[in-house]
């Protein structure tokens, strides 16, 4: 049976992981006969969002046990993650990952990456085992691999602005509907824009089942 690394990035839309990309993922890699297990840096978030209000809120939060809501708990931290012991890794999106996993929605294309989530990219890939990626996280796969001589493809959707960084960064950008994906086989990447291009869950979802069906196929 297909083991597939998921690597969340705390809970909810503004400062995790996107809940509903990240469950839609869950289920798919169940539907699709696979066995998944969840990851996340073992750090503080960058900062915490009331959801209601959407502004700061006046506390601290971790990323490891905020992701763990999401994980019903079976949860490790990311340093124990070891492409060896899986099919594939999969990055959900939400600003989390823009702002936990690396910090492009600070920095844009100068933003920095954290180490632990670099390392599982890069290792995953020079294991030859598949990537997939969603919303804003295919830019995080573009900043992963810039410098590395490597040219990957990914999509966000059709963001112009998004597109245009990923390509600063060195990666190239396809546009895609939000119910399709991008695969780049050579690199074995999949992304998909999900919530970057809707706000229907319906159509996100379609987008994500697709990706992790062409994952689970690419391994």
């Amino acid at each position: 049976m297909r083991k597939i690394a998921v690597v969340l990035s705390g809970c909810g839309v503004n400062d995790g992981a996107e809940i509903h990309e990240s469950v839609v993922t869950l289920l798919a890699i169940k539907r699709n006969g696979a066995e998944y297990a969840c990851f996340a840096p073992d750090k503080p978030q960058l900062h915490v969002i009331d959801h209601v209000k959407g502004a700061l809120a006046e506390e601290t939060r971790n990323v490891l046990t905020e992701s763990a809501r999401i994980a019903r708990g079976v949860i490790k931290p990311l340093s124990d993650y070891n492409p060896g012991d899986f099919d594939a890794l999969i990055f959900p999106g939400g600003f989390g990952a823009a702002k936990n996993l690396f910090t492009f929605a600070i920095d844009g294309v100068d933003c920095s990456i954290d180490d632990e989530v670099k390392n599982s990219i890069l290792s995953t890939n020079k294991a030859g085992k598949t990537i997939g990626a969603m919303c804003i996280a295919p830019a995080l796969l573009a900043k992963a691999f810039e410098g590395s001589g490597k040219s990957i493809t990914v999509t966000i959707g059709q963001d112009d602005g998004v597109a245009s960084a990923i390509e600063t960064m060195g990666a190239k950008h396809k546009k895609t509907a939000v119910t399709d994906t991008c695969i780049d086989t050579e690199n074995k990447i999949v992304t998909t824009p999900a919530y970057m291009a809707t706000e229907n869950i319906a159509d996100a979802a379609e987008g994500i089942e697709k990706l992790v069906s062409s994952v689970i196929k690419m391994c």
